[in-house]
């Protein structure tokens, strides 16, 4: 474990409220209690702390339990089945059905149960029984949005952030569970996202109708939505590229001609996304969003799209050998160490302006550790292996200093 992962880790440890559901952490790794506990947040520290322990973190076993109780507690819905968005300081549910949480639920409990951590087992049965019934469209081969409450009325919005995080949930459990009809579920994914992003200068459509037709101008009212924001999210094409490397790694692991088409691919979302996003100011960072031309609208600097760059130019490096990568991720990472990182209080500034100064309008504080953490892992691991899966295995491409 290096230092700056046991920073990260120390900073998170007082996630769990009493209900075990995890507070929104502030800058100084302090709960923000007034604010509601959320799923997603606490799936993602369940996850985190189940790293921690293949780590060798003290506590973080406990931790990642600690999660658990509160994603099959407090924030299960026992009536209509699920999980609520979160729970508001006096206990009350959020309304709506999300599959970006219910993407997050099966993450932390594919990890969860690799550290074999009671509970964990149930945990993902269920999971994955409510993804498959309510969320994964098997005709189309990908997972529609949000219902409301009940399980009673489907939005005929479709989103792309919520299948990114299910190829990252599906490729987990594929590599946790051997089941490889989950890499299969990615994969179907994952061909859908190659032809929009082919058909749009490799620039990935976010929103979508009902049938699955771009809708370019959706949220153009709402420029800089922490979850939907409109236009093109170079931050995500940069995920992709991660996303699609990693699934045809695996997919493909003995017939690299098969794997080579796709990475190519991958490589080309990600260059896109990375010339559209980085320095388009002259100043280090990548912008929130931009406009179907490239050009930003949103020009704050979000830490996640920092994270996922560093890993995917790393895992595009060790897998291509092109110089431009390796080059990139030196650069990225010397913007951590300058700017990103909070040398005083710990863990990363979670938002900056296009001139690097601290903002809080759509990121406040440090709500968790999920990217910043696995961006200390994922450019040293085997990039065909989910990150939980290969710190647990140590499946380090080279040692660790």
């Amino acid at each position: 474990m290096t230092e700056l992962q046991n920073e990260l880790l120390a900073f998170g440890t007082k996630f769990p409220s009493p209900s075990g559901a995890s507070y929104y952490l502030g800058s100084d790794g302090e709960p923000m209690k007034d604010r509601p506990l959320e799923i997603w947040i606490t799936c993602r520290m369940a996850h985190v702390y189940s790293i921690g322990a293949a780590l060798g973190f003290e506590g973080a076993g406990e931790l990642a339990d600690q999660g658990l109780k509160g994603i099959r507690g407090i924030l299960t819905d026992t009536q209509n089945g699920g999980w609520y968005p979160g729970v508001t300081k006096e206990q009350k549910p959020l309304p709506e059905k999300q599959c970006y949480a219910h993407a997050f639920v099966m993450l932390a409990a594919a990890s969860t149960l690799l550290m074999e951590r009671p509970g964990a087992e149930e945990l993902l049965k269920r999971s994955t029984e409510i993804f498959l019934d309510k969320f994964w469209d098997d005709e189309e081969g990908l997972s529609v949005d949000t219902w409301n409450t009940e399980f009673t009325v489907l939005e005929p919005y479709r989103g792309l952030n919520a299948n990114m995080h299910s190829v990252e949930a599906f490729l987990a459990l594929a590599d946790v569970t051997h089941e490889e009809i989950w890499r299969q579920r990615a994969g179907r994914i994952v061909a859908h996202v190659l032809d929009w992003a082919e058909h749009n200068n490799w620039r990935i459509p976010e929103h979508f109708h009902e049938d699955w037709t771009p809708d370019l101008e959706y949220n153009a009212d709402k420029l800089d939505d922490p979850f939907k924001p409109y236009g093109a999210t170079p931050g995500h094409g940069i995920e992709w590229g991660i996303l699609i490397t990693q699934w045809s790694l695996s997919t493909y692991k003995n017939e690299p001609e098969k794997a080579a088409p796709y990475i190519e691919k991958a490589s080309l979302i990600y260059e896109r996304a990375a010339a559209d996003g980085w320095k388009r100011n002259g100043k280090p960072g990548i912008v929130y969003t931009t406009g179907w031309d490239g050009d930003p609208v949103v020009s704050d600097r979000m830490h996640w799209t920092l994270a996922e760059a560093i890993n995917t130019s790393a895992v595009l490096y060790h897998v291509t050998g092109k110089p431009l990568y390796k080059a990139q991720y030196a650069e990225y990472m010397e913007y951590l160490d300058t700017i990103v990182h909070d040398p005083v209080n710990g863990s990363w500034y979670h938002q900056l302006d296009e001139e690097n100064h601290l903002m809080e309008t759509v990121w406040p504080r440090k709500s968790d550790l999920y990217h910043a953490l696995q961006s200390t892992l994922i450019p040293k691991l085997d990039s065909s292996i989910s990150v939980a899966v290969a710190v647990k295995e140590k499946l380090y491409l080279q040692e660790q200093h």
